[in-house]
């Protein structure tokens, strides 16, 4: 259970400064020198502080400790999860609502929470926030927050956000920038709806509010066969359009500024059949995990990749990604095979349980990969999983299908790696 007030401890790392100090699990924190803790943000924001004096519950009963942290040195507390804030809003592209049902439960929360976009990146439309939480962001720095904004058009904004009462995004986007909070934003491509001219004058709206709002990101909209609405997904001609537009402001913006700061997501190059931009325009690739500048990394990493000396070329490897990733990781597959005499095969995965338009590794289900690998597996060893297919820290799929059912369907011994040239070779070598 999450306590209404204060943070509940989960687990306490053995020989830490948490444990040496008496705190346990299940521990109630409520308060840090005389600061009351709403949630692990607050905990990070004052726990750097030379002694601690930590008021804490247990079993009902309130206690205070003085805690001397190591400078720099974590504690050794894990807090449970915080309580998600779902989101209110009936986006026409919402992908949680084109999800069949089956699946596991955490996949069908819609996250709407400001918490989670300064912790762990994910994008937020601002559209149940209060003034309270906005002056907390602007006192404890929580930046960067990532905001989706699709469109600066408000009626269409709140058309697609299916909001009516969905605030004016660009009084939002000026309030952080007025109180310097960096932000990345991006706008999910749905054709008909805010590409075209509509694209443009977003972008340029945006733009206003540089070097606060550090990035924007333009993805195409994910859809499923499982979809109600009649979205139209993007198509090459959609695709060559918005690459158009984001490469004139890109130029423009890399000739005011040096950095392009407005990017497409590979899968619209993909869509396109154009090829990626060199990687060197990406700059620091502020939204990787959005899909944009994913291949063009590894591909860089791939002509730059060592191989170690020694690597068996007796042992037979099979492994899988997505339709849209295929030709990339098939072309670095046949450069270790030829380089290196390794006996290893890719196979593209299609998505049935999804449908055909949603072609990224990361949404397959075991059954599709079993169902796909089942006639493929009688001439290898190994089958190297990317993990990118499975829940963080775990071994199942998003349909529950587990490691173990697919070693016992395709009779392979199943080995994750981690989806970069180095971890794939490396993943390899120890299996050596």
């Amino acid at each position: 259970m999450r306590s209404k007030k204060g943070i509940t401890v989960e687990s306490i790392l053995p020989g830490s400064v948490a444990e040496a100090a008496g705190l346990c699990s299940g521990d109630i924190i409520l308060s840090i020198n005389g600061i009351p803790m709403r949630d692990v943000i607050d905990f990070m924001f004052n726990k750097d502080s030379d002694e601690l004096s930590v008021e804490f519950q247990r079993n009902g009963e309130k206690k205070i400790i003085s805690l001397l942290p190591d400078c720099g040195a974590d504690m050794g507390i894990t807090f449970l999860p915080l309580k998600v804030r779902t989101c209110k809003n009936n986006c026409i592209f919402c992908f949680v609502k084109q999800l069949p049902k089956g699946l596991r439960k955490p996949l069908y929360i819609k996250d709407e929470d400001y918490r989670l976009s300064f912790l762990y990146g994910n994008y937020t439309t601002l559209s149940n926030i209060t003034s309270e939480e906005k002056k907390r962001i602007v006192e404890q720095r929580l930046s960067p927050i990532y905001i989706s904004v699709h469109t600066t058009n408000r009626t269409l904004r709140n058309r697609m956000l299916g909001n009516p009462k969905a605030s004016d995004i660009l009084r939002e986007l000026k309030f952080f920038a007025g109180h310097r909070i960096r932000m990345h934003i991006q706008i999910v491509l749905c054709p008909g709806y805010n590409d075209a001219s509509e694209l443009k004058s977003t972008i340029q709206d945006i733009y206003r509010f540089y070097p606060y709002v550090s990035s924007i990101a333009v993805v195409p909209v994910g859809l499923t066969k499982h979809r109600k609405l009649m979205l139209s997904p993007v198509t090459k001609a959609d695709a060559l359009s918005a690459i158009e537009t984001v490469d004139a402001f890109q130029k423009r913006f890399r000739k005011k500024h040096g950095e392009s700061i407005v990017f497409c997501a590979d899968e619209m190059y993909i869509k396109a059949g154009l090829p990626f931009p060199p990687l060197k325009e990406y700059g620091e690739l502020p939204q990787l995990e959005n899909g944009v500048g994913m291949v063009p990394l590894f591909l860089s990493r791939m002509k730059k990749l060592k191989t170690p000396k020694a690597l068996s070329q007796k042992k037979r490897f099979l492994t899988f990604t997505g339709v849209s990733f295929f030709p990339y990781l098939s072309a670095f597959i046949n450069r270790l095979s030829e380089k290196e005499g390794l006996s290893v095969d890719v196979v593209a995965v299609e998505n049935r349980f999804f449908g055909p338009e949603v072609t990224v590794a990361g949404l397959l289900t075991g059954r599709d990969v079993i169902a796909t690998l089942q006639d493929h597996a009688e001439r290898y060893d190994f089958l190297i999983v990317p993990d990118v297919v499975l829940r963080e820290g775990d071994t199942l799929f998003l349909d529950n299908v587990s490691l173990r059912d697919l070693e016992e369907t395709t009779g392979l011994r199943a080995v994750t790696t981690d989806c970069t040239p180095l971890g794939f070779l490396n993943t390899i070598a120890e299996i050596d």
